[in-house]
């Protein structure tokens, strides 16, 4: 039994490395990297453009907050317009006390008031009047207990890490099952003296040490190695987790359709209309009140709070995914001998 199924370790090994699969993992691991390390962290990561008309100078000449300037109310209202961007006029009076919030609607009540809340506690925090009746610049950047770049820098590597286990764990796994039959391996597979397990356990280790050296790359990488072996512990849990459901779930399906094609049709979508809510209600003033009976939610926010360090889920949520696990598991044993049998075999181990 262990020379069968090391025989098996070695024949998925090669298709995943066949697959180019180890490949395009690394692809992604830099192309992720190089966006967060020069591109997203060096954007602004206001949460709304704040437009200022300052006509009076309340603002001391080297005190300037980080907003855009505007030399008139015209100019105010046509910046604006986009329903996004937030207004602050300080022409009504000679103290910070008197200024108005420009804003046009988005349409969502929500948004609305988060964009308002936003715009008054950013003039109240930077733009104050002091003793001498100057105005000053507070540039203070800490959130929470991370810095504004450590806050986003983590943000963002949960959200790829969470998209690409997510996609990749649900195609990995499938796409190495959809050739295997095309080369007929299932037919095969029925004379030869390795279980239904066996071959199933194979594919899913290979696939669960993969997916945690990339989150144990991309983690180190982006949020640094001594922050990163602090957070890593629970980071890896939650990735473990999420990993071995979406490959069970993704070889499940593979057994279950006939082709790629439909498999394709699935993922779709997974990723429209399962995986986008749990990123809109994660990243945005969205309030959807269901959303917290949402499986894909939970694994999210879980993973988000073990990058920041924060206490995760209870015992029930763990329970809970360990029962998916083991269903998805015996699930997929079932599927593969009934797709073994319907292509000829009769193994039935």
């Amino acid at each position: 039994m262990g020379r069968g199924f090391g025989a098996l370790l070695r024949k998925d090994f090669k298709l995943m490395l066949s697959g180019k699969f180890f490949l395009l993992a690394a692809g992604s691991l830099l192309v992720y990297s190089f966006y967060i390390n020069m591109v997203y962290v060096r954007l602004n990561q206001e949460i709304y453009p704040v437009i200022v008309y300052d006509p009076l100078e309340l603002q001391s000449k080297g005190q300037q907050p980080p907003a855009i300037m505007v030399e008139s109310q015209e100019e105010l209202q046509a910046k604006c317009a986009d329903a996004y961007a937030v207004g602050i006029d300080l022409s009504a009076g000679m103290t910070v006390k008197d200024a108005k919030i420009y804003m046009v609607s988005s349409g969502i009540e929500q948004l609305d008031a988060l964009c308002s809340a936003y715009a008054q506690l950013y003039y109240q925090q930077n733009i104050f009047q002091t003793d001498t009746g100057t105005v000053s610049y507070d540039s203070t950047n800490i959130v929470g207990d991370f810095t504004k770049e450590a806050k986003n820098r983590r943000e963002i590597t949960c959200e790829v890490l969470f998209f690409e286990l997510t996609a990749v764990g649900f195609l990995g796994l499938a796409a190495v099952l959809f050739r295997e039959k095309q080369m007929g391996v299932l037919r095969v597979h029925g004379i030869v003296p390795v279980s239904c397990a066996a071959f199933l356990f194979s594919k899913l280790l290979l696939f669960f040490i993969s997916d945690l050296l990339f989150a144990v790359v991309l983690t180190m990488v982006n949020i640094g190695v001594i922050e990163g072996m602090i957070v890593l512990p629970t980071v890896l849990l939650q990735a473990g987790l999420l990993s071995l459901i979406m490959a069970l779930l993704g070889f499940l399906l593979a057994v279950c359709l006939p082709n790629f094609r439909q498999f394709s049709l699935l993922y779709l979508v997974l990723a429209v209309f399962i995986t986008t809510p749990v990123f809109l209600v994660g990243q945005t003033g969205i309030s959807w009140g269901w959303i917290i009976y949402h499986p894909m939610y939970q694994l999210f926010i879980t993973m988000k709070k073990a990058y920041f360090g924060e206490r995760g889920a209870g015992l029930g949520y763990y329970c809970v995914c360990v029962a998916v696990i083991a269903g998805l598991f015996l699930l997929g044993i079932w599927a593969l001998r009934r797709e073994v049998a319907k292509s000829g075999g009769t193994n039935n181990s």
